[in-house]
């Protein structure tokens, strides 16, 4: 009876996989056995070896979230994590009314959702949970820049460091950076921007955080820098900030704001930005046919990765940014520069392990991590989600 049942789940699992209609699937089973799929039209070629009848079940009852805790435990394996995730979101519209997670599941998963809003208090727990890892789990593995967002490669021979300069360079010109410029940095990281844009642009610069890691280290940095004369780090919430600036910068902060506050944010940096002044900021965006799944069912990103975390689609960033007295001038996406960036993160990720493995950094720890940078750059390999920089001015007919 044992052997029927277990037969039956993974008949179940393949006549979905049966309705492949890009690239090639080849899955290796817990009996032994493989089986290939293949679409009618181009995609990429992935695998998919399930070890055990336990990873078969989680994936039937608890759908994208099963896949990814099996990945978690040892359960799942692929030779190029990035190249199934791809492969799956192409198909998120057949998978997704099949691969369901239970109504209890779905429950859960948005009561922790829920419970990890992103009020002040609730900020600073969702950021210390994902960036408190320590300065050096991040040193280990990011350039030089220590920059943790999208890279702009100008060319195939750009190294991780230019390519991160690169996008430094194209916020400072969207923002229009002139030298004197007082420039407010929300979520100022470890402070790489803050030191371009004084080196190079000549600015003065306020960078504020939540995060006492990054505070600390890049205080430090640009102290070391000597560049603490033109430079504030500050351990501050957006909301509580005041002042006024010539040009305001954010760099994949907004992410992390939370869809309730997104209101909150635009008012912030309306009420910041001088008149006539501008503000540049970078964000990951999702398309808008995505989104509302999305915003119902959290995912693997915002239960086990950033808590709190919400990605605004474009349309639903039209209210928020209106009703702050703002106007989105352009937005200009790069996805494919953030896979690339993603899979040498990855890369780099793997290289630094036989120095990161502690208790504190365990293996489900690792093949979590790879499995988040893995889910992020198929993610935008498929174009389901992009990254954005956007140029906001405030609305003279609202003025």
């Amino acid at each position: 009876m044992a052997g029927f049942i277990e037969r039956r789940k993974m008949d179940l699992l393949c006549a979905i996989f049966s309705g492949l209609q890009f690239g090639t699937l080849t899955v290796s089973l817990p009996d032994g056995t493989s089986r290939s799929f293949r679409g009618e039209r181009s995609g990429p070629d992935a695998d998919l070896s399930i070890l055990s009848m336990n990873a078969v079940s989680r994936m039937l009852n608890d759908g994208k979230m099963g896949f990814c805790e099996a990945v978690m435990d040892g359960e799942v394996e692929s030779r190029s994590m990035a190249d199934l995730i791809q492969l799956a979101v192409m198909h998120d519209e057949i998978l997704t009314p099949k691969m369901a997670a239970s109504i209890w599941r779905r429950i859960s998963l948005r009561l922790f959702h829920g419970f990890r809003r992103n009020s002040k208090s609730g900020s600073a727990r969702n950021i210390a949970y994902h960036y408190d890892l320590g300065n050096e789990f991040y040193a280990a593995w990011l350039d030089s820049t220590m920059t943790y967002s999208s890279a702009v490669y100008d060319s195939e021979n750009d190294d991780l460091s230019t390519a991160q300069t690169n996008k430094y360079r194209n916020l400072a010109e969207l923002a229009d950076i002139q030298p004197g410029d007082h420039v407010l940095e929300i979520g100022c990281g470890w402070g790489g921007f803050a030191k371009y844009a004084i080196e190079e642009r000549g600015a003065r610069v306020t960078g504020i955080t939540i995060s006492k890691e990054q505070h600390d280290f890049a205080t430090q940095r640009l102290a070391d820098a000597r560049l603490a004369d033109r430079a504030e780090v500050r351990l501050v919430d957006y909301r509580d900030l005041q002042g006024r600036f010539d040009k305001i910068v954010s760099i994949e902060m907004f992410e992390a704001v939370g869809q309730a506050y997104w209101g909150t944010y635009f008012s912030a940096v309306s009420s910041l930005l001088k008149d006539g002044a501008r503000a540049a900021l970078q964000s990951i965006t999702i398309e808008e046919n995505a989104f509302e799944e999305y915003r119902r069912d959290p995912d693997f990103i915002q239960r086990y990765i950033f808590p709190g975390g919400m990605l605004p689609s474009m349309p639903r960033l039209e209210q928020p940014v209106a009703d702050a007295g703002l106007k989105l001038v352009e937005a200009n996406g790069f996805g494919l520069h953030y896979a690339r960036t993603l899979a040498e993160w990855r890369e780099r990720f793997q290289a630094a392990w036989p120095r990161l493995a502690t208790e504190k950094f365990d293996m489900r720890f690792k093949r979590m991590w790879e499995l988040y940078l893995s889910y992020c750059e198929g993610g935008f390999r498929a174009g389901m989600i992009d990254v954005k920089q956007m140029l906001l001015v405030h609305d003279r007919r609202t003025g």
